[in-house]
C-alpha cells in the first residue's frame, strides 16, 4: 500500500489493480483490509495538496487548464478511471463483434450484470472524490463531469453499447426477433429481455442533471423501431387472418393479442412504453379493421350472438370513432324489430290489421317484449354505455308512437297504453300476486316514458280512473295510489293532481251520504226510506264525465229520493249546483214476479226501462222513449241488451214484453254492460278534451315566456314553447300561431309597431 504522500504513478499503480480486480474477478470476492486500504489510498491522494511531478496535465480530457492543489489530485485520478474504463470496454467490444441474436444478448446482459456491480463497488472506493471534487466540478458548471457509477455508464454506453447498436441497430434488433419468436408462440427468455431492455433505460442521462434519468436512449434505441416492428406485425398478421376467417374469429384474435401486449409491457418493458404500445395496436388491429366490424355488426345482433357483441364493443369502444357506427345501426334494428312486432299483431288480429281490433295488452306486451330484449343487450353486450342507452330510447320512442296499430295517428298509443293500465287496476285483472301488479305498473311506465302526447294518456287515464271509482272495481287503493306516484314522479305535481283530488272527493260523498242516512233517519219514518241510498258528488273540474244530453224522466219509485238529496245538499252547500250524471249511476232491482227472487244489478237508464212493467206486461218502443226520456239511439241498445239477457221478449217489431218465465244459474244478475254508443263517444269525448286544454296550455305558455322576457320574436317565441310544453305533448306549429292571434287579440300581447314579428308583453 503506497504512503500517503506517494506519487500519482505508485497511486494509481495501486488502485489499477484493485479496480481491475473488482471489474473481472469480483466473483473470487476483495477482503475487508483489501478494499479498505484501496479506499484509503484514493482519499489520501484526493486531501493531498503536494504537487506531483507526474500529472497528466498536458493530457487532461477534462480540458481544465492549470489546476493546482486538491483540484488537480481529482482530476488525475478522474482521468485514469476514464481510461481504465476506455480500455476495459474495448475489450468487450472486440469479444462482442461475432456474436447474433440471443448469444449477443446473453453475453450482453452477462457482462452488463458484472460491469454496473463492479462501477457500484468502485463508485463507494472513490466516494470522497466523488463528494467533494466531482461536486466542486459540477457545482462550477463544467460540462461532462459525473458521479463514479454515472461515468461507468457513460463509458458503457460510449465505449460498447453505441458501438454494437451503430452496426445495423444489432441489439435491438437481437431483442426484437425474440419478441417476434413469443408472438409466434415460441417461448423465450423473459429474463434475458427484461433485462437488456431495463440497461435501455439504466442509459439514458440527462446532461444537466446526472442525477436525473431520462428515456431517450431507451425511445431511440428501443421503443421506437419495437413499435415499427410491432405495427409492420400485425397489419400483416391481421390482413391474412381476416382472409381466411370471419369477423367473430377475428374479434377474439384481436382481443388476444392485445391482451398479450400489455401484458408484455408488465412482464419486460418499460411502462412509459404502454399508452404507444397500445395506440398503435389499437390503429392497427381495429381502426383499420373497423369498417368490417361495422359491416358485420348487423349479422351478430340478427343472431343475438352476445359473446362477439362484447367483444365488439370493448374493442371498438377503443378508439374514439368506433362506437357511433354500431349506436346507428342498433337505434334502426330495434326500431325494425318494434314495428315488425307490431305489423305481426294487427294482421293477427284481422284483415286489413285494424289498429281498434288491437287489444291493447297484447299491444303493450308486443312493445314491451322489444324494449326488454334490446334493453338485456345494452346492459350485458354494451355494458349500459349512455350512447347506447340513448340509440334504445329513441328508437322505442320512434315505434310506441307510430306504427302499424296507430297509422297516422299520435293518439292512438297512449290510448292503447291508459286502457291496458286500467286493465291492471280493477279487481277482475288476471295477475296473481301484489308483487306481479307492482311489477306490471312499472312496465307501463316504461313505455309511458316514450310516449309523446303524455296529455293524451293522462285524459284516457283519468277517464277510466273516474269509471273504476265510480263503480268500485278498483283491484286496490295501494295500487291505485302506487300507479298516481310513478306518474307524479315522471311528470311532476301538476300531472297528478286532479287525479288526487277524485280520491278525495269520494273520501268526502261516503262522508256525506253517512250523514244524509242520518239525517234522514231523524226526520223521516223507516216505511218512507225503503230504497236503499248512496250517493258520489264529485267537481266538475277535477272529473272528466260527461252529463247526459237526454231529458231523463226520473222514475217515480226514486223520485221521492232524488228531491229530498236535492234539498238536504242545497241547505247544506248554497250557491252549489248538481248536475245529475244518470248515465254513470247504478241501481239493483228485485224481482217480485217470478218464483226465484233474483237481484238484477242495472245501468239507470235499464232500471228506468224495467220499472215500467210495474204497470205494463208489455210497451211499445214509442211508449218506452216517452215514459223514460232516453234518447232512441241509446234506448234501442239498453233495450237490445235487456232482450239478450232474455229480460224482456222482442217477438213483435218496436214491441217489447216482460218475460214471465225467466230464469238464470246466478241469482245476482249483471245487467250493466257498457253500450257501443258509450264507449264510442267516451274516445271522442277524451280526443276533444285533449283538443280544448292543449289551446289553454299553448296560451298559458305564451304568456308565461313572455311575461318572463317581455319582448320576444315570432320565432323564438315559438322555439321555446315546443322547448317548455314538448314533455307534455309536441305542440303543432299552426297551433302555437293560432294561440299568438287568440292572445293578440284579448291583449295580453301586442306587436311591436313597425315590426311584425316582434312582440311585447303587456302587462
Amino acid at each position: 500500500m503506497p504512503s500517503s504522500s506517494a506519487d500519482l504513478a505508485q497511486t494509481w499503480s495501486f488502485l489499477e489493480e484493485g479496480v481491475d480486480h473488482i471489474m473481472t474477478r469480483l466473483n473470487e470476492g476483495v477482503s475487508y483490509s483489501k478494499y479498505m486500504n484501496l479506499y484509503t489510498v484514493a482519499y489520501n491522494y484526493c486531501t493531498s495538496s503536494k504537487m506531483h511531478g507526474s500529472t497528466l496535465e498536458s493530457s487532461n480530457p477534462l480540458g481544465g487548464g492549470a489546476r493546482t492543489g486538491a483540484n488537480l489530485m481529482g482530476s488525475d485520478l478522474y482521468n485514469h478511471l476514464i481510461k481504465y474504463f476506455t480500455a476495459h470496454l474495448k475489450g468487450l467490444r472486440d469479444a462482442s463483434d461475432n456474436l447474433q441474436d440471443e448469444a449477443l444478448l446473453r453475453y450482453y446482459a452477462k457482462e452488463w450484470d458484472r460491469y454496473t456491480t463492479g462501477a457500484n463497488y468502485i463508485n463507494r472506493l472513490f466516494t470522497y472524490l466523488n463528494r467533494h471534487w466531482v461536486k466542486r466540478e459540477k457545482d462550477e458548471g463544467r460540462k461532462g463531469v459525473y458521479t463514479v457509477y454515472t461515468l461507468a455508464l457513460v463509458q458503457w454506453k460510449q465505449n460498447f453499447f453505441l458501438h454494437i447498436q451503430n452496426k445495423n441497430q444489432k441489439l435491438a434488433n437481437a431483442v426484437l426477433r425474440l419478441i417476434e419468436n413469443q408472438r409466434n408462440g415460441e417461448t423465450i427468455d423473459v429474463g434475458l429481455v427484461k433485462k437488456v431492455v431495463d440497461s435501455f433505460v439504466s442509459l439514458g442521462l440527462d446532461d444537466s442533471d446526472s442525477n436525473k434519468a431520462t428515456f431517450d436512449v431507451y425511445k431511440e434505441h428501443f421503443e421506437t423501431p419495437f413499435i415499427n416492428a410491432t405495427e409492420k406485425y400485425y397489419k400483416h398478421e391481421s390482413e391474412s387472418f381476416l382472409a381466411e376467417n370471419s369477423i367473430s374469429e377475428y374479434l377474439k384474435k384481436a382481443e388476444e393479442r392485445l391482451k398479450e401486449e400489455e401484458d408484455r409491457v408488465e412482464r419486460y418493458m418499460n411502462s412509459i412504453t404502454r399508452k404507444t404500445l397500445v395506440g398503435k395496436c389499437e390503429a392497427v388491429l381495429i381502426r383499420e379493421h373497423a369498417e368490417a366490424m361495422w359491416e358485420d355488426f348487423q349479422n351478430l345482433l340478427d343472431f343475438d350472438k352476445d359473446e362477439d357483441l362484447q367483444r365488439m364493443y370493448a374493442l371498438l369502444a377503443r378508439i374514439p370513432e368506433g362506437l357511433e357506427p354500431l349506436r346507428k345501426k342498433f337505434e334502426e334494428h330495434v326500431k325494425k324489430a318494434g314495428l315488425a312486432a307490431v305489423a305481426k299483431l294487427t294482421q293477427a288480429a284481422g284483415e286489413g290489421g285494424a289498429a281498434a281490433e288491437v287489444e291493447p295488452k297484447a299491444y303493450v306486451d308486443a312493445l314491451l317484449e322489444v324494449h326488454a330484449k334490446n334493453q338485456e343487450t345494452v346492459n350485458r353486450s354494451f355494458k349500459g354505455e349512455a350512447g347506447f342507452v340513448a340509440s334504445l330510447d329513441r328508437a322505442c320512442k320512434d315505434f310506441v308512437n307510430k306504427n302499424a296499430a296507430t297509422g297516422t295517428s299520435s293518439t292512438k298509443s297512449p290510448e292503447l297504453l291508459a286502457k291496458h293500465a286500467d286493465a291492471l287496476l280493477r279487481k277482475n285483472n288476471k295477475v296473481g300476486e301484489d308483487n306481479d301488479l307492482e311489477d306490471a305498473l312499472n312496465k307501463v311506465m316504461i313505455l309511458f316514458k316514450y310516449i309523446e302526447d303524455k296529455d293524451v294518456f293522462q285524459t284516457f287515464y283519468t277517464t277510466k280512473l273516474s269509471k273504476r271509482l265510480i263503480h268500485g272495481v278498483s283491484a286496490s287503493d295501494e295500487a291505485e295510489a302506487s300507479m298516481i306516484a310513478k306518474l307524479k314522479e315522471a311528470c311532476g305535481f301538476e300531472y297528478t293532481n286532479k287525479l288526487q283530488r277524485m280520491f278525495t272527493d269520494m273520501s268526502l260523498s261516503k262522508d256525506l251520504t253517512d250523514n244524509f242516512k242520518e239525517k234522514m233517519a231523524q226526520t223521516h219514518d223507516e216505511s218512507e226510506l225503503d230504497i236503499s241510498f248512496s250517493v258520489m258528488v264529485l267537481g266538475t273540474n277535477f272529473w272528466p264525465l260527461t252529463a247526459p244530453t237526454d231529458k231523463f224522466v226520473i222514475p217515480k219509485d226514486i223520485l221521492p229520493t232524488y228531491e229530498r238529496f236535492t234539498r238536504y245538499y242545497g241547505q247544506k252547500h248554497q250557491g252549489r249546483k248538481l248536475t245529475w250524471l244518470w248515465n254513470y249511476s247504478k241501481n239493483e232491482l228485485r224481482t217480485n214476479y217470478l218464483k226465484e227472487k233474483y237481484i238484477l244489478t242495472c245501468s239507470s237508464y235499464q232500471m228506468a226501462v224495467l220499472v215500467q212493467y210495474n204497470d205494463h206486461d208489455t210497451l211499445s218502443l214509442d211508449e218506452l222513449l216517452e215514459a223514460t226520456g232516453i234518447s232512441k239511439e241509446i234506448l234501442v241498445q239498453v233495450l237490445g241488451v235487456l232482450v239478450k239477457a232474455k229480460i224482456l221478449i222482442n217477438e213483435e217489431q218496436d214491441q217489447y214484453d216482460l218475460n214471465p218465465s225467466y230464469k238464470s244459474k246466478k241469482i245476482r244478475v249483471n245487467l250493466n254492460l257498457p253500450i257501443k254508443a258509450e264507449v264510442k263517444a267516451e274516445s271522442a269525448d277524451v280526443l276533444k278534451t285533449v283538443d280544448e286544454d292543449r289551446k289553454y296550455v299553448i296560451q298559458a305558455t305564451i304568456v308565461r315566456v313572455m311575461k318572463a322576457r317581455k319582448q320576444m320574436k315570432n320565432q323564438q317565441l315559438i322555439q321555446e314553447v315546443i322547448a317548455q310544453i314538448s314533455q307534455r305533448f309536441t305542440p303543432r306549429v299552426p297551433d302555437i300561431k293560432k294561440a299568438i292571434d287568440t292572445l293578440l287579440e284579448k291583449e295580453y300581447i301586442e306587436r311591436v309597431e313597425g315590426q311584425r314579428d316582434l312582440f311585447n308583453y303587456v302587462a
